[in-house]
């Protein structure tokens, strides 16, 4: 079959000088019913090719467990694509970045401290090559070689951002070869010295990452690949948002005129984002650069389709640019799915997050207040808890070092929040009886890029009073993947405000079936699960207001809404709307 080559500045394809032009769409951000549609959107505005991550850690989310269903049935994705005319890329882990929790990683990895990441390290490549051996037999069948629509294929990802170990991005090419990919390998990278001469390998196609100044871009590009194509594999036409920062907008007519100057240079071109979906459950990463900066639930992106799917008018200053430039676009646009504003529902039940600690969680005790990973934790959060004897007046507590939000309870009442963006100790006094101690803490998303990849999540060192530090802890863990605990839970009608984290449980009715955001204007922060499904994370402080509800996650008649709430609201009700507000 024919395969996509390098024929000195361009590409052919069974022979014919072919253009790239892709659109990332990741199918782990969008429910497999909307992939279609998300699909024939971007045929529709003129791409030719659809671009897609795979993470590590949703397809092994245990070692030795695989997963490949629902959300993760990435062969179902990759062959729908090629149902519909389009070419696919495919950047297959073991590190993606992507703002996805711990850049695709398996958290599982960190159960050995002495583990070193993305580089030629024994311990690792063996849970690489473990991994490889189930994922790439799956990908084998789809390439372009075999009648699939697989024309190329990365290796790692903007390797030279993190290190320069060439034996082991050559160990991971020849991983792939030797699995049967025989289609185009390339790397990406951002367009510097440092980034090029630590993630490129000779002889392997190189490709750049950026968002603007493209003349300059591909001017230093070509100090290093003077005849290769160029391919700008992360066009960013948008960008992510972090909790307690502002939402990121780019003007429309700015990424077209971008795009106009890279395709007048003949380049190819990948849109990053051309739809980014949603970061459900836990699986939004975090950054750290001068501080811990954790990615909100939705990954919208400011991208030409918006998180809910509908065409934005930056879609249609792309399609404009596509069409100049001879891509075959649709002149009527495909319909938006349809919204509905179901209105008020009340979560009239309630059970307390601490009363159900035995019921939620089978608790271990530990010398020192471990981490999640040394527990087989994963995600969600854990409790620590010890008893502290007594008096002592005015002692400073320190959390050494939490990751990464803690609550602090003294004899159930809380006493304050430890983040660790901002860390502070809490003076507490403890009664001559004594008191128990509670810390709550949640993970909210390992680091996904940068020389911090390493982020174990809970109580990493220890806690103190003053400079004794405390020893003998229960510990629960709550991972929170599977709710059917609470099924045990004593849920009891909700009179009176709630002060600690509590669950709320609430029936929505639904006839007729669309999508819907839900506010939670009155609600502190959390996680919201929609019959057993988590939407995600919320938080006051935004910049996101509202979750976003596919309709495929509703069914006719009763659906069950849960909240964690960890702070209390004084109206436990939440709304259902037919519009987002991201901030």
């Amino acid at each position: 079959m024919a395969k996509l080559e390098v024929n000195g500045s361009q590409f052919l394809l069974d022979g014919e000088t072919i253009r790239i032009l892709s659109g990332a769409i990741h199918y782990f951000r969008v429910v497999p019913e909307y992939w279609e549609d998300r699909l024939l959107k971007l045929k529709a505005c003129g791409f030719n090719t659809v671009e897609t991550y795979i993470p590590w850690n949703l397809h092994e989310p245990k070692e030795g467990v695989f997963n490949f269903d629902g959300l993760a049935d990435v062969e179902r994705f990759i062959a729908l694509a090629g149902k519909l005319g389009l070419h696919v890329i495919v950047r297959p882990s073991p590190y993606i970045c992507a703002e996805w929790e711990f850049g695709g990683l398996p958290a599982w990895l960190l159960s050995d401290t002495d583990i070193q990441l993305r580089c030629l390290d024994e311990r690792y490549l063996r849970k690489v090559d473990a991994y490889y051996d189930v994922l790439i037999p799956k990908l084998a069948p789809l390439l372009n070689t075999n009648g699939g629509p697989i024309i190329a294929m990365q290796i790692e990802n903007e390797y030279g951002s993190y290190g320069n170990d060439q034996d082991y991005l050559l160990y991971l090419k020849n991983g792939l070869q030797v699995r049967g990919i025989d289609v185009l390998l390339f790397t990406s990278d951002g367009p510097t010295d440092q980034m090029l001469q630590g993630g490129t390998l000779p002889g392997v196609l190189a490709t750049v990452n950026f968002g603007s100044r493209p003349e300059e871009e591909f001017k230093k590009f070509r100090e290093y690949r003077p005849e290769e194509p160029l391919f700008c594999m992360e066009y960013w036409n948008g960008w992510f948002d972090h909790w307690l920062k502002p939402h990121h907008t780019r003007d429309g007519d700015d990424v077209a005129d971008v795009l106009d100057r890279m395709l007048h240079a003949g380049a190819s071109v990948n849109f990053y984002m051309f739809h980014g979906g949603t970061n459900f459950g836990f699986y939004n990463g975090a950054n750290y650069q001068d501080k811990y900066e954790p990615t909100v639930t939705s990954y919208d992106y400011d991208a030409p389709l918006s998180e809910c799917g509908d065409i934005t008018a930056k879609y249609k200053s792309v399609r404009e640019v596509m069409r100049k430039h001879g891509a075959e676009v649709l002149e009527e646009l495909p319909e938006p799915s349809r919204k509905k504003s179901y209105g008020t529902v009340a979560m009239k039940e309630a059970a307390s997050l601490f009363a159900n600690l035995d019921t939620l969680s089978v608790s271990v005790r530990r010398r020192c207040p471990e981490p999640m990973e040394k527990l087989g934790q994963n995600y969600g959060f854990i409790v620590y808890r010890t008893r502290i004897s007594g008096p002592r007046k005015a002692q400073e507590l320190h959390l050494q070092d939490v990751h990464d939000r803690a609550q602090v309870f003294l004899d159930g009442s809380w006493i304050g929040t430890v983040e660790r963006w901002a860390p502070k100790p809490l003076v507490v006094d403890i009664p001559e009886q004594g008191a128990t101690l509670e810390i709550l803490v949640e993970n909210m998303g390992r680091i996904n890029y940068g020389p911090r990849l390493k982020d174990a999540k809970g109580i990493t060192e220890g806690v103190r009073l003053d400079n004794q530090f405390l020893f003998d802890w229960e510990i629960y863990p709550l991972p929170l993947a599977d709710l059917s605990a609470l099924s045990y839970a004593s849920f009891q009608t909700q009179s009176k405000a709630a002060e600690n984290p509590m669950f709320f449980r609430g029936e929505l009715l639904v006839d007729d079936i669309a999508d819907t955001f839900i506010r939670l204007d009155g609600w502190a922060k959390g996680v919201v699960w929609i019959n057993g499904f988590n939407i995600g994370r919320y938080w006051e402080q935004g910049p996101q207001k509202t979750l976003y509800v596919p309709g495929p996650l509703l069914r006719q008649g009763a659906n069950e809404i849960v909240v964690l709430e960890l702070h209390g609201t004084d109206k436990p009700d939440i709304v259902l709307i037919d519009a987002p507000d991201l901030g």
